[in-house]
């Protein structure tokens, strides 16, 4: 089991991010887009990662009128994307900002949720690629520019799922398992280089479409918004949670 601690209150000051960049996968909705929002308010430079441009845009339009800096758009499907592609996405990352100081894996898919027996050997395959390749993959391509950082924060989405299987639960249960080993490996490999950090966070029930889709009989209103949640996750990417490591974050 990773040691599990509660992040704090947290309301991000102006300009604690200032002169950060910090790569988010899955921001065109949901916590993704909520989270990019937050931290280009706190004054980061984001790299907007996802598959469909159009929201992308949106994203991109509320940080400049919210008055953050100008982010920048890279679509990219983690589905079909091969190692090349990451590769690509890290040397321009390189070419433009000279270094990447936060790298939030948010992008998921939730599968089908069904018995073992059951489940669908593709629809399994593309979730662990998804959910556990694809961070594995990202997080080896921009090694390089995240050793450039002062300070950069590597940031693993996991689940409850993830600490205890549950029934149904399939595939989605057992990448999140291998987030957090991914998460906890990495994190020992960067334990003696003191300017990364790589942490987990469960966001636990949050009103998303993915939640929905999960417990379509359940009260949204009932539920935080990724709004609500958002500055935590400025945190643990940000210096106030400088010298956390390996460690596996409820909200």
């Amino acid at each position: 089991m990773p040691t599990i601690e509660k992040i704090p209150a947290y309301e991000p000051p102006a300009g604690v991010m200032n002169d950060r960049v910090v790569l988010v996968t899955g921001a065109g909705d949901g916590i993704g887009r909520a989270v990019s929002i937050a931290l280009g308010k706190a004054g980061a430079t984001v790299i907007l990662l996802g598959r469909t441009v159009n929201k992308l845009e949106k994203v991109y339009d509320e940080i400049l009128a919210a008055g953050g800096p100008r982010p920048a758009i890279y679509p990219m499907d983690l589905e079909g994307a091969v190692w090349d592609d990451y590769l690509e996405l890290a040397d321009r990352i390189d070419a433009e900002y000279g270094r990447l100081d936060g790298l939030l894996h948010n992008a998921g898919l939730l599968g089908r949720r069904s018995p073992i027996e059951f489940y669908d050997p593709v629809e399994w395959q593309r979730v662990m690629l998804v959910n556990a390749t694809a961070p594995f993959l990202l997080t080896r391509a921009c090694l390089p520019v995240l050793r450039k950082s002062k300070d950069a924060s590597v940031v693993f989405t996991s689940s409850g799922v993830g600490r205890k299987g549950r029934a149904h639960w399939g595939a989605y249960a057992v990448s999140k398992f291998a987030t957090e080993g991914l998460m906890e490996t990495f994190a020992d490999e960067m334990e003696n280089v003191p300017n990364i950090r790589a942490n987990a966070i469960n966001p636990g029930a949050t009103r998303t479409n993915m939640r929905a889709k999960a417990y379509p009989g359940e009260d949204p209103m009932s539920l935080k918004t990724p709004e609500d949640i958002a500055g935590k996750y400025v945190w643990l990417l940000g210096p106030a949670s400088a010298g956390k490591q390996g460690i596996s974050f409820d909200v």
